[in-house]
């Protein structure tokens, strides 16, 4: 079974996220938005994969993406989200963040809001404000907070025209990306292989807690918090590997993982099956790694196109937790310290910028201008 459909579509893919499905949805998802970088005129893209009916009883998918509608964006999309079922959230490397609205009835997409320039370096001496890339951008709307190479952290409201909230000299260093812990609490990850986390409830700019990489400063590009367990974070970065931190405890990762030969780009806990994870690398491949089964009762250890690996701890430890209720990210039993792992890309060639996954389907973005999608992740 080839459950894995690809289209070409002329421009290199920084982001791809699946729309979030209604609270009701049964059916799988089936529209993804797209943007790009690198070309000359950079998009918003609106693509749909079309209804269930497209696979065929023997699980083959029929069919491809067919693109319903896209909008011109300017600079690079750095990064995307869903604010809610018809507004994207677009962050560009000219320092602005846009909202667009996607008008289902005539298949548009239009400009909601903007805030110009709200990533920038200011010059000290003329007060000038130079370009600089918004990096990564996290919505629970109406909120949106924002944060960039020029170490600024944004709060953002969808129906204020100026920011909630900024922390100007949030990071003498670029900030490459941003989730939300917790109502009030974001973290974020920097170009030394730090993570910070800040609370919204605190009225200083400081972080309230700081974590970082052992040895060399290793930049860390991306960053996911665990659907269900919200003190397990994980975190990739320019030397590829996926490192698991519980921020309960600690400032060093639970769990170091050999993962990618080049930088990690994206890194995604399945939002409703958290013992499968995702990453994705410039190295060209697409990994998913599952947790869910202990490796004895697995069929094939090294299956075509698979790979396994064993975690390598470092010195924190969990003392008195009970292991029954323990994430299988955070196993301290060397027994079951491995896990398997699938590359979904089955012939790598260029960098995969971005992965996205929600039920049983995956989507990704290429610098070889591509769009792969998997209707069935789990069959």
């Amino acid at each position: 079974m080839e459950d894995l459909c690809a289209k070409f579509v002329s421009q290199k893919l920084s982001k791809v996220r699946w729309r979030p499905a209604p609270a009701t949805a049964l059916q799988p998802p089936e529209l993804f938005a797209t943007g790009s970088w690198d070309n000359e005129e950079n998009k918003i893209s609106i693509w749909s994969v079309g209804a269930v009916e497209s696979v065929c009883p023997n699980g083959e998918y029929q069919g491809e993406p067919q693109l319903l509608c896209d909008i011109r964006h300017y600079g690079d999309v750095m990064d995307m989200q869903f604010l809610d079922q018809e507004r994207i959230v677009a962050a560009s490397s000219t320092g602005s963040i846009t909202i667009f609205r996607h008008h289902q009835n005539n298949q548009t997409l239009s400009v909601s809001q903007k805030w110009e320039r709200a990533h920038c370096h200011v010059d000290s001496d003329t007060s000038a404000c130079g370009g600089a890339s918004c990096t990564g951008v996290i919505c629970k709307n109406p909120e949106i907070v924002t944060v960039g190479e020029d170490g600024r952290i944004n709060l953002f409201r969808a129906d204020h025209k100026q920011a909630v909230r900024t922390i100007d000299n949030a990071d003498s260093s670029t900030l490459h990306a941003v989730t939300l812990l917790r109502t009030t609490e974001i973290l974020t990850v920097n170009s030394i292989g730090q993570l910070k986390i800040w609370d919204f409830r605190q009225q200083r700019n400081e972080p309230s807690q700081i974590f970082s990489l052992t040895g060399d400063r290793v930049p860390l590009h991306c960053v996911d918090r665990h659907p269900n367990q919200q003190h397990i974070v994980a975190t990739g970065g320019q030397d590829g590997m996926l490192s698991i931190w519980d921020v309960r405890q600690g400032s060093m990762p639970v769990s170091l993982l050999n993962a990618h030969d080049a930088e990690m780009w994206e890194v995604h806990f399945h939002p409703s099956n958290p013992d499968h994870l995702f990453t994705c690398s410039e190295d060209g491949s697409l990994w998913h790694w599952d947790t869910s089964v202990e490796v004895s009762e697995k069929t094939s250890f090294l299956h075509q196109g698979g790979r396994s690996t064993f975690l390598s701890h470092s010195a924190v430890n969990q003392p008195n937790v009970n292991q029954s209720v323990v994430s299988a990210w955070l196993s301290n039993d060397p027994t079951k310290d491995r896990m398997e792992i699938t590359n979904v890309i089955p012939n790598p060639t260029l960098s995969v910028n971005s992965v996205d996954v929600l039920g049983p389907c995956l989507v990704c973005g290429t610098d070889a201008e591509a769009i792969y999608v998997k209707r069935q992740l789990f069959a």
